[in-house]
């Protein structure tokens, strides 16, 4: 397993033309868990090639929110690579992905501005920006995301259509904890107290999947029963919504193109979890 630290060494690597493909790609903020070691184990399966990226990426955080204590342990993440059978990882300094006067960015606009878009500007303007640099300088064939971050998947997916790129994102499921909880590296903010409350996030999608197959089929039947349960576990409800699976518009009613979307915090964590509710 090379780990390399700068793109000129990765560039050059790429250039000799020795990488075989297809070449997987895994990008991660790090402090990795069961969740990204998935996607990880997906790429290995089905690539020539596979390269991780650790990397904080500063411009997809707003004003106040977690850069800097966001949790970082890169001994750690490589440890837990390694067995992996991992290829590469790269972990550029935030130097050399954005030097003095760096000032060029991509924005998905529609999509981008709702949901996590709208309650977090510029967050997603920061995700795209660094998504592009990465998959061209690691020259990836197929990009692994987990539907965890299903609007992310979607504005991601869509900026590599829009701007002609080769890549390819394979959408893996999301991993729980055994309570049900999405895996997450913010997850470890949570105390004892707030741990035990989350969960109620994936009780939110079993129960509005059971509410659809007794026929309470419509949006404004389901997001208040979701909503008093949510509240009645003390979390603060940043925003419950059921949208087209493609363009993360509202709906009326729920059908099989139908996702459940939830963004909640619980105590100073803000966590999202979605899932198919039809």
């Amino acid at each position: 397993m090379q780990v390399i630290e700068h793109i000129a060494q990765m560039t050059a690597l790429m250039e000799q033309g020795e990488i075989c493909r297809p070449i997987g790609f895994v990008p991660t903020m790090g402090y990795l868990h069961q969740g990204h070691l998935s996607l990880v184990h997906r790429a290995r399966q089905e690539c020539r090639t596979v390269v991780v990226s650790i990397f904080v990426n500063p411009t997809q955080f707003g004003v106040n929110e977690d850069f800097d204590s966001y949790p970082r342990d890169l001994s750690r993440d490589l440890e837990m690579l390694e067995p992996m059978g991992v290829d590469i990882v790269f972990c550029p300094p935030v130097r050399e992905m954005y030097p003095d006067g760096y000032q060029t960015f991509v924005d998905v606009e529609q999509l981008a501005q709702i949901l996590c878009g709208a309650r977090r500007p510029g967050h997603f303007r920061g995700v795209t920006t660094v998504v592009l640099k990465l998959v061209n300088i690691v020259k990836a064939d197929l990009m692994y995301m987990g539907e965890k971050d299903f609007q992310q998947c979607v504005v991601l997916e869509t900026m590599l259509r829009e701007l002609n790129q080769a890549c390819r994102i394979i959408r893996c499921p999301i991993v729980r904890e055994a309570d049900g909880l999405a895996m997450s590296s913010r997850n470890v903010y949570l105390s004892p107290e707030d741990r035990q409350k989350a969960s109620c996030l994936h009780q939110a999608i079993q129960l509005a999947q059971r509410l659809c197959r007794d026929g309470k089929d419509k949006a404004d039947e389901v997001i208040p029963v979701l909503t008093e349960l949510i509240l009645s576990r003390g979390g603060q409800i940043d925003y419950i919504a059921i949208v087209d699976h493609v363009s993360l518009q509202p709906v009326d009613v729920v059908d099989t193109r139908s996702r459940l979307l939830l963004a909640v915090r619980f105590g100073k964590t803000r966590l999202i979890d979605n899932g198919a509710i039809a």
